[in-house]
């Protein structure tokens, strides 16, 4: 499989290095030298400094060769201009755009379903919203993911001081919180680990459960989480996440303040949003947020597009009582760090825009993808078709590779959280966890076995 990726940014980047070490046929495209160097220095890929919008640079990364072309710049007119000119020199090559403006985005359906020239459009921004809509539903959870629907929810929880889960082993589990759930990967030091019933739970791990929506409560128990709905919200930053953070509120029972710094913007803000608050000042004057009671507020969100302002909002924040901080972040070398420093709720238009590119990128009936703890992992959402050899037989009797698990069976409207004996049949959404390095063997048996006919 070739792919040819313009832009070597951080999405870029990290899309690059993800598809080489999968020994994918990488081809990127950048017009800054230091971009083109730092790909070269530390990945194994083919790059061109230049313009991704031209078609001699195209014809020379060998467009027509090519079974993807990626727009990921900074700029929504490059990403176009990119996937117009692949379109004229090569028509079979599928493309994908990121596009971010409110202005393009007011047109994203179209785009996507007329545009001859653009076989997808990636939007971080409402990626990342929806992130964000998902960790206010589950009180207490660090990370969260659904699955057909909301239906099945993939939560992460840190196991903190006095937590009665802390030395118990995962067979005991069922006897602690039911039999409703599957402990599907523990984060420990920042090392993932595919568990097993002999596993002890750790003061510090990042434990994550999966199991049907309705029937978390005793995981919320467990971790003595608030499950209130939140009806509080404070977001710092009013530009484009912010504002449709805000939009999406207005539609709910939810009390929304937006502060905003630029008097502008504020104006701006004032005529879009018909009942949030819109406070013109910093977000990160404590006083400021004082006055205006954030420590009544269920939720702060710092969304502003500067990281060391949102990081340091939302350790003020928290220090001042606010259970929820929800903190965005683009540079990837910061995630490490966020649990040290007490930052546990994290969202990322980046890694959003890498989750949505990965969906398109895989092989098989995939239906959604999902990176875990530093891409170290991912979860894959694929369906099962009739002539799959993995249909109609117990799982132990399935030839997953090691440091992969059927996490999720969705059937119709029932979920199952597997165990040996369940069986996959033709038509089932099948979620499956694995490692970063048994990404390719799962990619085989979802094409080999799922796509043979």
């Amino acid at each position: 499989m070739k792919i040819i990726i313009v832009g070597a940014g951080e999405v870029g980047y990290h899309i690059a290095g993800r598809l080489a070490a999968e020994n994918k046929e990488v081809v990127v495209i950048d017009k800054n030298p230091d971009s083109v160097k730092r790909l070269t220095d530390n990945i194994d890929v083919e790059a061109i400094c230049g313009s991704g919008s031209s078609p001699e640079i195209l014809r020379t990364a060998g467009v027509k060769n090519a079974d993807l072309l990626l727009a990921v710049t900074d700029s929504d007119d490059t990403n176009l201009v990119a996937c117009l000119m692949a379109d004229i020199l090569s028509p079979s090559t599928r493309k994908l755009a990121r596009i971010r403006e409110a202005d393009y985005d007011r047109y994203h359906e179209e785009f996507r379903n007329q545009s001859p020239h653009i076989d997808s459009v990636i939007n971080p921004e409402i990626e990342v919203v929806g992130s964000i809509e998902q960790l206010l539903s589950v009180p207490g959870a660090a990370d969260v993911s659904e699955f057909a629907g909301g239906r099945l929810k993939f939560a992460g929880f840190y196991l903190h001081n006095g937590n009665p889960l802390i030395g118990i082993r995962l067979m005991d589990l069922p006897g602690k919180i039911g039999s409703h759930f599957l402990v599907a990967a523990i984060i420990r030091d920042q090392e993932l680990i595919i568990p097993e019933g002999s596993h002890k739970l750790h003061f510090g791990d990042l434990i994550y459960f999966v199991g049907e929506e309705k029937k978390f409560s005793p995981i919320l128990a467990m971790f003595k989480s608030n499950a209130k709905p939140v009806k509080n919200v404070m977001i710092i930053g009013g530009g484009r996440i912010g504002t449709r953070l805000a939009s999406v509120f207005e539609d709910r029972p939810i009390y929304t303040k937006i502060i905003e710094r630029r008097a502008s913007r504020c104006s701006e803000l004032a005529d879009i949003l018909d009942k949030a608050v819109v406070i013109c000042g910093d977000g990160s004057d404590q006083r400021l947020l004082l006055e205006e009671n954030v420590r009544e507020m269920d939720a702060v969100i710092t969304a502003t597009n500067d990281e060391e302002t949102n990081i340091l909002v939302s350790l003020m924040v928290r220090k001042m009582g606010v259970q929820k901080a929800i903190t965005r972040l683009d540079k990837f070398s910061y995630f490490p760090l966020m649990p040290v420093i007490g930052i546990e709720q994290v969202v990322s238009p980046r890694m959003s825009a890498i989750n949505t590119i990965l969906q398109h990128i895989r092989k098989g009936k995939v239906l959604s993808v999902r990176s875990l703890t530093g891409e170290q992992g991912e979860i894959i959402e694929a369906e099962a078709l009739e002539t799959s050899d993995i249909v109609g037989k117990p799982l132990r009797k399935n030839f997953f590779p090691k440091g992969s698990l059927v996490i999720g069976i969705i059937r119709n409207d029932e979920v199952v959280i597997p165990s040996g004996e369940s069986v996959i049949e033709a038509g089932d959404r099948v979620i499956i966890f694995a490692r970063r390095q048994v990404v390719e063997k799962i990619e085989k048996i979802l094409t080999v076995k799922l796509e043979f006919l």
